[in-house]
């Protein structure tokens, strides 16, 4: 399974709003390519894909922060009652293991878009969180959100007494950068970076934890509820549709299509085959979305053609004019002009 393959509840991107709006970025903004309106942001019908949540976090990105440091900052802020009925099923199981499990079972019924995974290290219990195939700023921000959220998670779950052993990162802080989050944030743990895997490290004890709220009716009745909510979340978009999200937050590296058809777990002759069944091809869905940016872009009368250019992958600002004039018919700069 992949986050690509299901909605998610609109909670997460609401709060990523908060956040935004409290660095002093407005809402518009950090909704700008999500197709999202502020008041749907208070509806709890509302479903949302995974680019759009994406596309939030990358607006968010803009600001003069690290995604390291936003990451963890948003992170600290999610709590079991931000998921929902996934969050009731775990502060209903007998223990935090049995938490742990069911938790690992929905995982798609949560905002994580790191590959989650458990493992025994000796005495301790270790969460690992593989990175995701996306820009760097997103990646950057994912790992750092993921693993705060799922601190936060055991720590309510455990209770106050609940200790990291370890927290790492796999890659380095970039040169001269801080990390702004307070030394207390993780319980006295510190970050440790350039580590080579990404991972909270804790007593196995503490799995064996009795959770004060544990009704074992309660935590069969929410597994059952959330097997059946992860089916109705799930994306029927096919492949060009889940392409289309991939490369609209892919930055300005999209993968080729033969690494495209690798991220979706499949060969590229099949993946070749799916596209052509549903009347496209890869390179004109890559053109497609580069279009869709260009415009975009061009509309936001923020960035330069040679920043434009950069930005959706081509060499110069020359390459991209030539592009766009084949697309829309006219220069770039006569398209923004008129808007």
């Amino acid at each position: 399974m992949s986050f690509w393959d299901f909605t998610r509840d609109v909670g997460s991107v609401r709060l990523l709003v908060e956040i935004g709006h409290n660095l002093g970025m407005s809402a518009a903004t950090l909704l700008r390519g999500t197709g999202l309106s502020f008041n749907q942001l208070r509806d709890p019908n509302v479903q949302v894909s995974a680019s759009a949540e994406l596309r939030v976090i990358s607006n968010l990105c803009q600001s003069s922060l690290l995604p390291e440091t936003l990451g963890f900052q948003a992170g600290l802020r999610y709590s079991f009652s931000t998921y929902g009925l996934w969050g009731f099923g775990l502060i209903s199981s007998a223990t935090l293991g049995d938490a742990m499990t069911l938790a690992l079972r929905f995982l798609p019924l949560t905002y994580a878009f790191t590959l989650i995974s458990f493992h025994r290290d000796g005495e301790l219990g270790v969460l690992s969180f593989g990175e995701p195939e996306l820009k760097d700023e997103l990646k950057r921000f994912l790992v750092a959100r993921d693993m705060a959220a799922a601190y936060v998670l055991m720590r309510e779950l455990a209770g106050s007494g609940f200790l990291l052993e370890r927290l790492t990162l796999r890659n380095p802080l970039p040169r001269h950068a801080k990390l702004e989050i307070s030394p207390e944030s993780f319980g006295g743990a510190h970050p440790r970076f350039g580590t080579g895997i990404n991972s909270l490290a804790f007593g196995l004890r503490f799995l064996e934890h009795q959770l004060p709220q544990a009704n074992p009716v309660t935590a069969l009745m929410c597994a059952q509820q959330c097997s059946e909510l992860l089916e109705k979340r799930r994306v029927k978009a096919g492949t060009a549709g889940i392409v289309r999200q991939y490369l609209s937050i892919a930055g300005s590296m999209p993968p080729d299509q033969v690494s495209m058809a690798k991220l979706m777990n499949t060969s590229e002759r099949t993946f070749k085959r799916r596209l052509s069944e549903e009347g496209t091809s890869f390179r004109s869905l890559l053109m497609e979305v580069r279009y869709a940016m260009a415009k975009e872009l061009l509309e936001s009368h923020s960035l330069s053609m040679r920043d434009i250019a950069e930005r959706l992958g081509f060499s110069d600002a020359s390459s991209f004019s030539q592009a766009f004039k084949r697309w829309h018919g006219c220069a770039p700069q006569c398209y923004q002009k008129n808007r």
